[in-house]
């Protein structure tokens, strides 16, 4: 009996020691695991699977594109400066007329019944005066009263040129050279200073308004040449710019710019819709990138480029937009592969696999 106690007790201690071994050579294992991990390489990352493109120079021409309106070189609302009765209408609607062209005329009886009365005072007057002045000779008068004589001569006279001058207005004439518009008037209608009888417009050259931001205010001058389309017309016209606003305006932050161009076929009407073009100057080895694959940052601007088939992140500056592309001025060379997709998956050093490189 005491002897099957003692191998019982032997038995449990084997056991016991034998599951210390195998925990002390598991927990080694495990731990050196770690250490064996950390030395040995490290799996490679996946690939990201990008777009590029491949960095080209081309000539870039600098343009500035703004929307504009045709108008008038000369315009003017035909308005009579009295009041009064139509009496002719010399015009026919539609046509052009010349400078000083009598286009209506006013009833002008009654100014010219003044003008012949106060004509007959003044004569009445000019023979008292020689006679004043006759007496005066022999002081038979005064020369104060020969003095009020003369006064009332020429008095006659500032009111016989005042009415020659409202007779003149009775004549509404051609200011310049141009077509004449719609007539809002007949013969027989009485009108005054606020009546529009008519309008006159000068077609040929015509102006163009429009307005440029003003971070090209300084870029843009006198005599350059705006190339622009009007609205339903297939031509492309040129003109050059004539006047510029010395003031940006304050709601737009834009200036105003006028520009001046013939129009001797008479295809091109004032009030038309027109888009614009300026050229600038001419880049002939700009590099040009698309938009997208810029980064923007708070202090500067970044591209990645493929290195070996890793991505570097190349800091960059730009220069002229147009609707996809971007000019870079410094951070690229000619023949740099530049990323244009998977760019937010990509981190310096990851591996990148091209699905298309134009």
């Amino acid at each position: 009996m005491r002897n099957k106690t003692l191998r019982t007790v032997l038995l449990i201690a084997a056991v016991a020691v034998a599951a210390f071994v195998v925990i002390r050579l598991t927990t080694g294992n495990k731990k050196k695991d770690p250490a064996a991990a950390a030395s040995a390489p490290r799996a490679a990352a996946r690939p990201v699977l990008s777009d590029a493109v491949i960095a080209r120079t081309s000539k870039l021409d600098q343009t500035i594109e703004a929307s504009g309106t045709l108008q008038s070189n000369e315009e003017v609302q035909l308005q009579p400066e009295i009041s009064g009765r139509i009496t002719n209408i010399y015009f026919k609607e539609g046509t052009t007329v010349s400078k000083g062209t009598l286009l209506i005329k006013l009833f002008d009886g009654d100014i010219k019944a003044q003008i012949r009365k106060l004509q007959l005072q003044q004569d009445l007057s000019k023979t008292t005066l020689k006679r004043q002045e006759n007496l005066l000779k022999i002081n038979g008068i005064s020369q104060q009263d020969v003095d009020v004589t003369a006064n009332q001569v020429s008095a006659y006279q500032a009111d016989i040129e005042f009415n020659k001058v409202q007779l003149q207005k009775t004549e509404i004439r051609a200011p310049f050279g141009g077509t004449i518009g719609l007539r809002n008037v007949s013969e027989g209608a009485i009108v005054s200073p606020t009546t529009i009888m008519t309008t006159l417009q000068q077609l040929d050259p015509l102006k163009i308004d429009f307005a440029v931001p003003e971070k090209y205010r300084n870029a843009v001058k006198k005599g350059d040449i705006v190339t622009f389309k009007a609205s339903g017309d297939p031509d492309d016209y040129q003109g050059s710019i004539y006047a510029i606003d010395p003031k940006i305006d304050l709601a737009t932050r834009t200036v105003k710019i006028r520009a001046i161009l013939p129009n001797r076929n008479g295809k091109l009407f004032p009030g038309s819709f027109v888009k614009t073009t300026i050229s600038l100057k001419d880049i002939p080895n700009a590099i040009m990138i698309p938009s997208q694959a810029i980064i923007p940052g708070t202090r500067d601007k970044k591209v990645i480029v493929a290195d070996s088939g890793k991505a570097k992140f190349v800091v960059v500056e730009t220069g002229i937009r147009d609707k996809d592309n971007v000019q870079i001025t410094s951070g690229l060379e000619t023949g740099d592969t530049v990323i244009i997709s998977g760019i937010q998956q990509l981190k310096p050093g990851s591996a990148i696999k091209f699905n298309k490189v134009q």
